[in-house]
């Protein structure tokens, strides 16, 4: 089935965030503080690796400029943001708002990287599961250490990841023919480059509207195409 990659991910994205709530009971207020701090560090690394693959930074600098000035219009950040306060006043005690920040701080790390968009052209393209295999057992620890750190909110990244991976997959099964590696490779770099900006918002350096830039990803398929 061409979406049992995007099942087994969003599945062990859940069971991450599941022990996160356990290990959470047991983790001290500044360990907490400690370990956001770690992962911010560790995201920002991640996404500079990723980012600095591009082949053309007119193109990542573009699509970035293009893609924010399309989320700011739509807003995606506010929807995100005040789907999370829904789901926080009907699913969580805790009102503190780390419910909302903790889903979509997840769901934006574990959708926008180079490997969900690889993982979707692989899965729909010829049916190749294993990228999706090796996102699932990061997401699962990533997910984990998040929950640990800002709560339940985190879980419901996992039906999220599902939504999202599972529509790239089947978009991939019949577009792929239109994607070339140049493609690819510039729009992972870009996924990338949002990644390093979720860092630093956990770093508390920048309080960047992550939502509004999630565009920018697909943007480089309309450029490739004229440079």
């Amino acid at each position: 089935m061409v979406l049992t990659g995007a099942l087994v991910n969003a599945a062990a994205t859940a069971a991450g965030g599941i022990v996160g709530l356990f290990l959470k009971k047991g983790i001290p207020e500044k360990i907490k503080f400690a370990l956001n701090a770690a992962m911010g560090l560790c995201v920002v690394v991640i996404g500079i690796q990723g980012a600095l693959k591009t082949e053309n930074f007119v193109i990542m600098i573009i699509s970035i400029c293009i893609g924010v000035v399309l989320g700011e219009w739509i807003d995606i950040d506010g929807k995100m943001n005040r789907l999370g306060s829904f789901l926080q006043n009907k699913l969580s005690k805790d009102k503190t708002g780390s419910f909302g920040e903790g889903f979509v701080t997840c769901t934006l790390f574990i959708c926008t990287g180079a490997m969900a968009i690889v993982g979707a052209i692989e899965a729909g393209m010829k049916g190749d599961f294993t990228t999706y295999y090796a996102k699932a057992v990061l997401d699962c620890l990533s997910v984990m250490i998040f929950t640990t750190t800002l709560g339940a909110g985190c879980l419901l990244a996992a039906p999220a990841l599902l939504l999202y991976q599972g529509g790239l997959t089947l978009a991939a099964k019949y577009i792929s023919f239109l994607l070339t590696d140049h493609m690819i490779n510039e729009m992972s770099a870009v996924g990338s480059l949002i990644i390093i900006a979720i860092g630093l918002n956990m770093l508390k350096v920048t309080k960047l509207k992550i939502g509004n830039f999630v565009l920018a990803t697909f943007i480089p398929i309309i450029l490739c195409l004229f440079m």
